[in-house]
């Protein structure tokens, strides 16, 4: 499918030479404000060659400056080439402080005009490719996911990971808390040194504190020989502590003190050691609730939450489902010796339809589940142990171009299982072009389909 052009002017002999200098591309057109945006939106132009001098004020650039901020403010990476007489150098300057690509005097030189959009073209082209590979590849590679969601949440803790600010993971249970502390510490200058963790909800209330501060030989019961605490064996690296609202109130004392003076003591010992360590906490509790019904310090709270980070669930993450999903898939079926290796379009639609509540954790037990139980290669919902979705929701959005966004990444995923992937067929039961295909899954950022294909 070739590149759209949208050309804005109501010089029909200009528009004429526009086309036939640009048969290369699908040139639409315009001639007013109103049809300039309604074609805008439309088509979606990558490049908008731009007349300054439009009706109702043919003879200023008022117009045409008008409609320059609002393609700017509605598209920010079209380039705007905009076209000027040959004494409106002034506006055309004005033009590109505002945010136009480049400008071109009258009259128009068909090679010039070709080579001024070639270019534009290809910077604009150069530009969503950068953008996509900033999306999908973060340096922190632990993470998968294409969500806005996700992704501002992993900036969030790329800024933070060369800093040694206490951070605290909050987020339901299996929304990846670990997996974002330890992407956080592998980002890190202390990447060298020791990951620890430790879940403050899974060992018994007396054996907490030995467990962390370590101990002394003889200093009770079974102490046989001096025991560093997992506060020690971090040294110079990351401690993880998981479930911290689960920490019991007698200890959270000894923890402040500790995050305050980076010192400990063992149970039983008298003397200080000093501690080099960053601190990591997450809980799936609600901290400041804890705090206001005395159950968490206060103190401690304010301490341990230098920098929050609020993990979404993953319900919230819709873009990333099948993504996940067919991520896990792929990893479980080597480990399982598995001959899965495909969805069924009823799967994926039941996928898209579960709520989550475990979240990614709910979904690496079903898909192990599910790689087991298939019989063939392509997973059935109740593989998942799902049930099938027999009617298709009303939509949550009433913006048509997100309602169509939503239609036709459906319609797209459906005719490609229904094709067992061949995207010839898939492009064939769509009505369209392979080419057009192809642009559709760029547009809607269907990484498990590319990569899949």
């Amino acid at each position: 499918m070739t590149d759209t052009i949208l050309v804005v002017d109501d010089d029909l002999g200009i528009q004429k030479q526009l086309k036939w200098s640009l048969t290369d591309y699908t040139v639409v057109f315009a001639d007013d404000h109103a049809s300039a945006i309604a074609q805008l939106r439309r088509h979606e132009p990558k490049v908008v060659t731009l007349d300054l001098g439009l009706p109702p004020d043919p003879a200023n650039a008022s117009e045409g400056l008008r409609i320059l901020h609002d393609i700017i403010s509605l598209a920010p990476r079209t380039k705007v080439i905009v076209v000027t007489g040959n004494s409106d150098k002034q506006n055309a300057l004005k033009a590109i402080d505002f945010g136009a690509y480049d400008f071109y005097q009258k009259p128009i030189d068909s090679d010039t005009i070709k080579l001024l959009v070639n270019r534009a073209l290809n910077l604009a082209k150069l530009e969503h490719e950068n953008a996509i590979l900033a999306r999908t590849r973060t340096g922190m590679s632990r993470i998968v996911g294409n969500s806005e969601a996700i992704q501002t949440v992993v900036r969030r803790a790329e800024k933070i990971a060369n800093t040694d600010i206490s951070t605290l993971l909050l987020g339901e249970s299996g929304t990846g808390k670990e997996v974002f502390a330890r992407s956080i510490h592998e980002h890190s200058p202390r990447k060298e040194k020791p990951f620890v963790a430790i879940n403050c909800a899974s060992i018994p209330e007396n054996l907490l504190e030995s467990e962390l501060f370590g101990y002394e030989k003889g200093a009770f019961t079974g102490a046989n020989k001096t025991t560093l605490g997992k506060i020690e064996t971090a040294q110079g690296g990351t401690l993880f502590l998981d479930e911290i609202g689960d920490m019991p109130i007698g200890l959270q004392a000894k923890m402040l003190r500790f995050l305050q003076e980076r010192v400990i003591e063992r149970v039983g010992g008298r003397s200080e050691i000093p501690v080099d360590i960053r601190v990591i906490c997450a809980t799936h509790r609600d901290l400041q609730a804890m705090v206001a019904n005395e159950s968490f310090r206060e103190d401690l709270y304010y301490r341990v939450g230098e920098m929050p980070i609020v993990i979404p669930p993953l319900r919230d993450r819709d873009q990333d489902i099948i993504l996940l999903a067919r991520t896990f898939l792929n990893i479980y079926r080597e480990e399982f010796k598995s001959k899965a290796k495909s969805f069924s379009e009823s799967a994926v639609n039941a996928l898209l339809a579960h709520k989550w509540p475990g979240n990614i954790r709910e979904m690496q037990n079903k898909l192990k589940s599910a790689v087991i139980m298939a019989e063939g290669t392509v997973i059935q919902p109740d593989d998942l142990g799902l049930l099938p979705v027999d009617s298709v929701d009303e939509p949550t959005t009433l913006n048509l171009r997100e309602v169509r966004e939503i239609a036709e990444s459906k319609a797209i995923r459906h005719a490609y299982q229904k094709a067992e992937k061949n995207m010839s067929k898939t492009a064939e039961l769509l009505g369209v072009t392979r080419p057009t295909l192809y642009s559709l899954i760029d547009k809607y950022h269907m990484e498990d389909i590319k990569s899949s294909d």
